[in-house]
């Protein structure tokens, strides 16, 4: 609840802020409370379902993400130039989940177990995520969504730039085709969700990385309109890292530090995405939006290499132990 009351109230403030760098400001912190909802989600949706069912489970929770996409990118197009507006229409809506969370919310019975055999009011340190074992695991997870979240927010930042100035797009055509990206990401948050609970949660994460990789410096490489049109959806389809890899990462410790290692290395990712814009401008600067959209890709795919060495897990039951080397992880 705080992180919604955190995002919701420096969203909406965005309305009135008088300079840039205080806009940048407020949205870094606006996007912590926006990754500590969705750590907290994670690992929710790891402790009340079925191992087997997850990963459908939170495709269908994510599925509504694209949804407010498309419904963001449609409403931009009518309220531009009045950006203002649109963070305002932004706080102010995600009131509604947090009346929800306020007033029907429970915790897991899982969380209520685990914290009857822990002292009362004690807390998980971040310390405790680099002790009993934890610290590689902790490590490479962190680098792992930096490699991802600096160069999609980068790339997704210039995307209405680079299709206007380098591919010569109007206002409306780029609306309808984020509209377009927003509906295919919606099916394939399904798919990928659907993915992961047959084949593994970290093969579903790779796959994403890869296809996403691959679609992304096409899409920065081509000069085609009719070609964009149709890699621009396909990439949107595979890009549910956010949605795949919180859940996964925390399957892999115990359910009193859960939300913190989730949240810690998500938002590791999540904090430096801020440099993302800047370092992509820069590279615009000096080259063109195409060429950082291309390098962006090739960070995508070195994320899927790294991803190599953490454990995998399949049907992790929600009764953990207490050290990683207990758990039904296997080294791949």
């Amino acid at each position: 609840m705080t992180c919604l009351v955190l995002f919701v109230t420096l969203t909406a403030a965005i309305y009135v802020v008088p300079s840039f760098s205080l806009f940048i400001f407020l949205r870094l912190l606006a996007g912590i409370g926006l990754g500590g909802v969705w750590s907290v989600l994670s690992a929710y949706v790891t402790e009340t379902w079925p191992a087997h069912q997850r990963g459908k489970a939170i495709g269908f929770v994510l599925a509504a993400y694209p949804i407010g996409s498309a419904l963001a990118a449609q409403l931009s197009s009518f309220l531009m130039p009045d950006w203002r507006l649109l963070f305002l229409i932004a706080g102010l809506s995600a009131m509604l989940p947090l009346a929800f969370v306020l007033i029907g919310f429970r915790e897991s019975e899982v969380w209520k177990r685990d914290r009857g055999v822990t002292q009362e009011g004690e807390s998980v340190s971040i310390k405790a995520l680099f002790t009993g074992g934890r610290a590689r695991l902790t490590i490479i997870a962190s680098i792992v969504c930096i490699l991802v979240m600096v160069p999609y927010y980068g790339a997704t930042t210039w995307f209405p730039s680079y299709l206007a100035r380098e591919r010569a797009f109007d206002a409306q055509t780029i609306g309808n085709h984020f509209t377009l990206m927003s509906l295919t990401a919606f099916l394939g948050y399904f798919f990928f969700g659907w993915l992961a609970d047959k084949v593994g949660r970290k093969p579903a994460i790779m796959a994403s990385l890869i296809s996403t990789g691959l679609l992304i410096a096409a899409y920065g490489y081509s000069t085609s309109p009719s070609i964009l049109w149709v890699v621009a959806p396909l990439y949107s389809f595979c890009m549910v890292f956010p949605g795949l890899f919180a859940p996964y990462i925390s399957e892999l410790y115990p359910t009193r530090m859960r939300t913190t290692g989730s949240g810690f290395t998500y938002n590791v990712g999540r904090g430096l995405s801020a440099l993302g814009p800047i370092v992509m401008g820069g590279i615009a600067t000096a080259a063109s939006f195409s060429t950082g959209i291309v390098i962006a890709g090739g960070l995508f795919l070195l994320a899927a290499v790294i991803m190599l060495t953490l454990p995998r897990v399949d049907a992790v039951t929600a009764d953990d132990t207490e050290e990683l080397g207990e758990r039904e992880a296997v080294a791949v």
